[in-house]
């Protein structure tokens, strides 16, 4: 069983064995466009020749051939919008990732006087620079002739799960969970929205066929047919492959960002916390299961900053080593609101700030308070959670690259006063689109099957006096206030 996990900065492709281990993987990175401030832009070409290289070597290092699997898994940022060309396939301009800031205008015109909540009760999102409709309007808004186009059926609209399903299948489908997040898809219909595209102003035609995430769309063309027999937005693909089946379980992914999923059952909960009500999956013939997510857009990308822009580590493995040297981070806060803050705030007029700044800090602590940035961003989404889902936590699973950094994972624990859990397999996201193109074939029978392979690696407990804990929270929130009103 192979997954196809088509990231932020990077191409991956993992193949697994029935027990959920893994066999084979490769990775390329794709380069990054910032042609403007606020602008970050993605080579759609370039992101599918990678694909077909990682698939390949993937599948070689398995010692397989394509015929030799059962069927292909695919997992993807989510929001990251692209068009091309509905007869050659070619993109029609560079596709506009999830962080690009530059519809920040078009958002605050929409909201109008009905604020970023206008839509909420449709499609469970706030208006946001984040979401795939804003950047789909703007496209068209900006270029008459892709206007023109778009209303003459000429063009093909689609987050990278579809074009990845286009390119290897010549379907132009998505799924539930990716359509979730386009700020187009009503929530209780599982359709396209006519309301939300008219305010929009997109054509229907643009758009393509909602599936469920589990599901048979098509023979992959050049690899032997093999069924592609899933689709989940990175963040829903990593609560499936953390087993998060039952109302209740929650998991956080650490990447370029972190999100936190938790599973509400067949129930969308709306929030007026500034949550988003998503799609958590979809198994072919049954119910959507629903998630409240909270999406963090700066956490790795944290850590990214202090060695690219400022030099202060050489490797992202040596923030932990520098921040191990100090017992804490000196008084200093980081809060790394470069795109604004995502949830709870929603605030795209937030930038970043260092606050509390001594002649006593030194770059060991920057490196801890980075380190801490992360964790007291969770925990104020973990803490609306908690209210808007009536749920108490027992644990939290986590996985992606940060969970490396056992210092890190033990302040998570302590601030969140809840045990951390790392799984023995931490490639949830590639993990989850397996499983559901493996369910969607017959590869695995049931979700018991794929309980059972879930196993814990590492289980960090609190260990924070409660005193400490308030404390350190009370010094978060005040340095988020300083972030606030910074652009006009």
């Amino acid at each position: 069983m192979a997954a196809i996990d088509q990231g932020t900065t990077s191409s991956r492709c993992i193949v697994f064995a029935p027990d959920g281990s893994v066999t084979g993987a490769d990775q390329r990175e794709h380069r990054q466009y910032y042609p403007q401030p606020g602008w970050v832009e993605h080579d759609a070409e370039e992101i599918w020749a990678n694909v077909q290289a990682v698939v390949s070597a993937a599948v070689e290092r398995a010692g397989l051939t394509p015929d030799g699997l059962a069927a292909i898994g695919i997992t993807n940022q989510r929001e990251t919008t692209l068009l091309w060309d509905a007869q050659t396939g070619s993109p029609a301009g560079r596709a506009i990732v999830w962080q690009d800031t530059r519809t920040d205008r078009l958002v605050a015109e929409l909201a109008g006087a009905a604020g970023q909540d206008r839509f909420r009760d449709r499609c469970g999102l706030p208006l946001a620079t984040y979401f795939s409709a804003p950047k789909l309007a703007w496209m068209l808004d900006s270029d008459p002739d892709l206007r023109r186009r778009a209303e003459a059926g000429e063009l093909r609209f689609g987050t990278m799960d579809s074009w990845l399903i286009y390119k290897l299948t010549g379907r132009h489908v998505t799924d539930v969970t990716n359509a979730s997040r386009t700020m187009l898809m009503n929530l209780s219909t599982l359709d396209w929205d006519d309301e939300l595209l008219a305010a929009f102003g997109l054509p229907r035609a643009l758009l393509p066929q909602i599936l469920p995430s589990a599901h048979v769309y098509g023979e992959a063309r050049g690899l032997g047919g093999v069924p592609v027999a899933s689709a989940l937005g990175d963040q829903q693909a990593a609560l499936f492959g953390q087993t998060c089946f039952t109302a209740g379980e929650a998991k956080c992914t650490y990447g370029t960002g972190s999100f936190l999923l938790l599973h509400t059952g067949e129930r969308a909960v709306p929030s007026k916390r500034g949550l988003v009500t998503t799609v958590a999956y979809q198994l072919a013939g049954q119910p959507a299961a629903y998630a409240l997510e909270g999406s963090i857009a700066v956490t790795g990308a944290l850590v990214q900053w202090l060695r690219d822009n400022l030099g202060v580590i050489r490797t992202a493995a040596e923030v932990n080593e520098l921040a191990a040297t100090v017992p804490d981070s000196g008084g200093c806060v980081i809060v790394p609101a470069f795109s604004g803050l995502f949830a709870p705030h929603w605030r795209p007029d937030a930038r970043g700030v260092i606050a509390g700044l001594t002649g006593y800090v030194t770059k060991a602590h920057l490196a801890r308070a980075a380190l801490e940035a992360t964790a007291w961003q969770v925990r104020d989404v973990m803490d609306v959670m908690a209210a808007e889902s009536t749920v108490d936590l027992a644990q939290l699973k986590v996985d992606g690259g940060m969970t490396a950094s056992e210092l890190l994972m033990q302040f998570q624990a302590d601030v969140l006063d809840v045990p951390v859990v790392r799984p023995t397999v931490a490639e949830t996201t590639c993990l989850g689109a397996a499983y559901a193109a493996g369910l969607a074939v017959g590869f695995w029978p049931d979700l018991d099957a794929l309980r059972a392979h879930w196993r814990p690696d590492r289980t960090w407990v609190p260990a924070m006096s409660a005193a400490d804990r308030e404390r350190g929270h009370r010094r978060w929130g005040k340095a988020v206030e300083r972030t606030l009103g910074w652009t006009d």
